[in-house]
């Protein structure tokens, strides 16, 4: 499965596997609750958007060098429901010490955004939320999802396809983001989460995964079913808190 995915994915995938976990003990979260947060973003009358502080990607150009914390409080500032914090530092310029200072200076949930592929990776940082991305994990992704539970976590299990959302509701995924990119090619379609969305149950709470960048797209995936959306670089590229505000107010301010 891996050798059909693009050579960043593989070197990303890779150096996941070959990371070394420094923690010392296993780590115990009392999280903030996600689907409180999305709730309160709804009664607010706003897009539940989380927000994603990405120093830099493979698919991006440059390098966003701002304090992570003054970047993530722009966006709670402009309305952003939760935060998603890279923890890669390879790729994507992330450490789980700015998932640290993050998580200490807001008050809403922050999802651990990394490439986690077996159990001890999980004790590196506490969050509220961790990422367990269903091609990545394959077979272990029910032991994972559990080992993450056990720790307190929730749980986001990314996926691209029908067979992979299969996969992620036999485990009983609570929260079930699908990615609009495809780790095979680095193209991102936004019909992805059309096609995938409709086969979801409806106590999952599902989220929209890359590829938006307007309010017309916020509002394309919402009518598609996202109970959520997940966006860094249509955010980070530019104000934080004023293109989080475009993004969560989408449907309260009628056309693009």
């Amino acid at each position: 499965m891996n050798d059909t995915l693009a050579p960043q994915v593989r070197s990303i995938l890779r150096a996941a596997r070959e990371r070394d976990v420094a923690a010392d003990d296993r780590v115990s979260v009392s999280p903030r609750s996600l689907s409180a947060a999305f709730a309160d973003a709804e009664s607010d009358g706003r897009v539940p958007v989380i927000a994603e502080v990405k120093p830099t990607s493979p698919t991006t150009e440059g390098e966003r060098r701002d304090d992570p914390v003054e970047l993530a409080e722009g966006m709670v500032a402009g309305g952003a429901a939760a935060l998603s914090v890279l923890t890669e530092p390879e790729h994507f310029g992330g450490s789980t010490e700015n998932l640290e200072r993050i998580r200490d200076a807001v008050d809403v949930p922050v999802l651990r955004k990394d490439f986690v592929v077996r159990e001890a990776q999980l004790d590196a940082v506490a969050a509220d939320v961790v990422l367990l991305i269903a091609r990545f994990v394959g077979d272990d992704l029910a032991d994972l999802k559990r080992a993450a539970e056990e720790r307190g976590f929730q749980v986001l299990v990314e996926v691209h396809d029908r067979d992979e959302l299969e996969r992620a509701l036999d485990v009983g995924a609570e929260y079930v983001g699908v990615n609009n990119r495809d780790l095979a090619k680095l193209e991102v379609d936004l019909e992805t989460f059309e096609r995938v969305a409709p086969h979801t149950s409806g106590d999952v709470t599902l989220i929209a995964e890359s590829g938006v960048s307007t309010p017309a797209d916020v509002r394309r995936m919402r009518e598609a079913g996202a109970d959520g959306l997940l966006v860094g670089s249509a955010i980070m590229d530019g104000d934080v808190t004023e293109n989080t505000e475009a993004l969560t107010r989408a449907e309260s301010e009628g056309s693009a």
